[in-house]
């Protein structure tokens, strides 16, 4: 059997050939790829003795091996550069190698191996393990055993309390924060809490399109989800009137999803004005909020929610490192105002704290390092880059428009003229080609409902920017889009 590091990198470059020597390694990589005589996992040579043994300086094969770890052929991994191993598992189409199958997202259809899973909601989690991090849960380790209230750790909650005033601009005393083990959970507590203080089921108002999570775990807890349109700037709160009796608004106004827009000042002090005047609570889902590719960061809403006496506050603000860190950590926050969180800890007492102790010693030192704002500053940076791939490669196509991108991690394709069918198909053919990703349909909670705006897409694609294959399954993508593969309609 091979070893790992006996891999032969057959590689010729021409010194007369009209493209540089760079693109001349890197496309000679990609070869031994797809041919598969390069496979996953394995390990090519170091960039000194490649270069010595192609004869140019090592300096053009780092750069070559800079651009494939760019688009997700080569990782790093223990102080050598290997073929990504995820490739041993999803062989690049045109391989000889026996095809397997996965299913598509939408229909269960028996499809190709993925090159691409650009489907939203999956962050890029690479170089999160680095000194910093392995320090926290060291030092979180040493302490295990600890027990921490309901609430959270007062360490965390300090933590957490100086991260959003720094990072979202809104200042918060740590009692009024509440670990918890992400949006989806902390969404839980306070509709709970809500429910129990009013003695029956929610009428809760979500966004149209929305996130669907958030939907289905209003739906779970057996409330009553109102469906509200959106425009460009995010929820209508004029068509709130229609809804004189909710009880919960919730709402991304950060960064809207799937959209992208950014709810103005103006309509966010309209939004708490209705609030406070209907006695309703604004839950606020701080959704990609830093991550932002142009100016500042807005303000969370609850900066805006001015607390002139105990009851005054009317916003609850739900956070969480999922896609800034990994999705796997499990740690979020609420920021409850003085009114709610009598009976909020209350409920938190009953129930117990779902975040280990250990998890939420570790990540407090990871806060207290300075180390979560380095991170998002190279994530914004990433995905500003990434961002850019994707306007390079879903530009100018005469049967979609790629929505503008201002932050986050995913983007919305618009399918111009298209209907349900169309997207399905295009859906299908993009799983059939090896990148799977998400139909605009499913954000929809009232398919058929009223839409406030020309310029908001019913139909399309929304693609996550987090995949190491970004680029590879936008070169397969584009041709679905430019109509030069496209499936029957």
């Amino acid at each position: 059997m091979r070893h790992p590091h006996d891999v032969d990198l057959p590689l010729v470059v021409d010194r007369g050939a009209g493209t540089s020597l760079v693109v001349q390694i890197a496309d000679g990589v990609r070869r031994a790829i797809e041919s598969g005589a390069l496979r996953g996992g394995d390990v090519l040579p170091s960039t000194r003795t490649l270069a010595e043994r192609v004869g140019v300086s090592r300096g053009t094969v780092v750069a070559a091996f800079d651009q494939l770890h760019g688009e997700g052929w080569l990782v790093a991994d223990q102080g050598a550069t290997r073929v990504d191993p995820g490739l041993a598992d999803h062989p690049v189409p045109g391989r000889a190698t026996r095809p397997t199958s996965t299913s598509s997202a939408r229909s269960g259809r028996r499809v190709g191996a993925s090159v691409a899973d650009l489907r939203p909601g999956q962050p890029d989690v690479s170089g999160i393990v680095d000194p910093t991090w392995r320090a926290a849960w060291r030092e979180a380790a040493a302490g295990a055993g600890t027990q921490h209230p309901p609430q959270g750790s007062p360490a965390l909650r300090a933590a957490l309390a100086e991260h959003v005033r720094v990072a979202r601009g809104t200042a918060v005393d740590p009692d009024a924060v509440v670990v918890t083990a992400g949006v989806r959970e902390g969404l839980q507590l306070v509709l709970t809490t809500l429910s129990r203080r009013a003695g029956r089921p929610l009428r809760v108002v979500v966004e149209d399109p929305g996130y669907p999570a958030l939907r289905r775990v209003v739906a779970a807890l057996g409330h009553e989800v109102r469906p509200v349109p959106v425009d460009g700037d995010g929820l209508s709160v004029e068509l709130l009137d229609d809804e004189p009796g909710a009880d919960v608004v919730l709402v991304t106004p950060g960064h809207q999803y799937p959209l992208g827009g950014a709810m103005p000042v103006a309509r966010r002090l309209a939004l708490v004005g209705w609030a406070r005047a209907h006695g309703a609570v604004v839950v606020e889902d701080d959704y990609d909020g830093e991550l932002r590719f142009t100016g500042e960061p807005v303000p969370a809403l609850a900066a805006l929610d001015r607390r002139g006496g105990e009851d005054d506050g009317v916003v609850v603000t739900l956070g969480s490192f999922a896609k800034v860190l990994a999705p796997g950590i499990g740690v979020g926050h609420a920021l409850v105002p003085d009114g709610l969180r009598p009976d909020a800890l209350a409920l938190r007492g009953d129930l117990g704290s779902p975040v280990p102790a250990t998890v939420q010693d570790a990540l407090a030192h990871y806060l207290d390092a300075g180390a979560l704002r380095r991170r998002t500053g190279r994530m914004r940076r990433r995905y500003r880059a990434r961002r850019d791939l994707a306007v390079a490669a879903l530009s100018d196509l005469p049967e979609a428009r790629l929505r503008p991108m201002d932050g986050g991690l995913h983007g919305v394709v618009e399918l111009l003229g298209a209907d349900a069918e169309r997207e399905h198909a295009v859906v299908d053919a993009a799983a059939r080609a090896g990148v799977l990703v998400a139909g605009m349909g499913d954000y929809w909670a009232d398919p058929g409902g009223l839409v406030v705006s020309a310029d908001l897409p019913r139909h399309g694609l929304v693609i996550g920017l987090g995949s190491p294959h970004l680029e590879r399954g936008l070169r397969r993508l584009r041709p679905l889009l430019a109509g030069a593969e496209s499936p029957a309609r």
